[in-house]
């Protein structure tokens, strides 16, 4: 399942990230690729252990958990810590799948990639190229979306960035692993949590709705692996 998440950032956090980007040290972003990776990725990044990517990750951390529609939609377990990349004229990543297993190299972080997510801290008009594209069954799907928004994705899909062919293209992403490891299953729980929602905006006293809730939660109860 793929997922626009918009306001995950506030503009104010976003200008937070920005203003502390411009006096960041940045690496090579191969410093976090994998084997077949390293040999599309060409952009740059904030090194995971510095002072400024813990600082701003947990930002991410503390507006993710605040959103109703990233719990609904991911159910997370665990989430790895946010990194951040920056895309500049002529940079690409090619076409690749995310490692199944991620590591962090200074935290004692150990999860299965279930779920991708790229939050975009630039905006559109910034930058010209550098849009997401995740394929899946149904063909290629493009994302370039507001600064502040975010995009979750299968871990298993394959995706590339465009190349950047004006400006600069900043983001963070991550992955979470999920209390669901199924995305089929992910995906019909939240159907109905969206659907429990809407009832309970349109007719509060329905009685389906303690049915229902019910089932949302027996299911989830069989499926997850707390």
């Amino acid at each position: 399942m793929m997922l626009h998440v918009p306001n995950v950032l506030t503009a104010e956090q976003v200008a937070r990230c920005r203003d502390v980007m411009v006096r960041a040290d940045w690496v090579d972003g191969n410093v976090t690729a994998g084997h077949q990776s390293r040999k599309v990725k060409h952009n740059l990044q904030l090194p995971e252990e510095s002072q400024t990517a813990r600082e701003l990750g947990d930002m991410v951390l503390q507006a993710l958990y605040r959103s109703p529609l990233f719990m609904s939609a991911v159910l997370p377990k665990q989430v790895f810590p946010p990194l951040f990349n920056r895309y500049d004229a002529g940079m690409v990543f090619g076409s690749h799948v995310d490692n199944a297993i991620r590591s962090h190299s200074t935290m004692p972080v150990r999860i299965r990639t279930d779920i991708s997510a790229t939050l975009f801290i630039s905006e559109p008009e910034d930058y010209d190229g550098g849009e997401l594209t995740v394929e899946d069954t149904y063909g290629a799907h493009s994302v370039k979306l507001p600064a502040g928004d975010m995009i979750i994705y299968p871990g298993t899909s394959l995706h590339n960035v465009t190349p950047i062919t004006r400006g600069s293209r900043i983001g963070s992403f991550f992955w979470i692993q999920s209390l669901i490891r199924d995305d089929s299953q992910r995906s019909l729980l939240f159907d109905l949590d969206m659907s429990i929602i809407r009832l309970t905006q349109d007719h509060p006293n329905h009685p389906s709705l303690v049915t229902l809730t019910s089932v949302y939660h027996n299911l989830l109860r069989q499926w997850a692996e707390a």
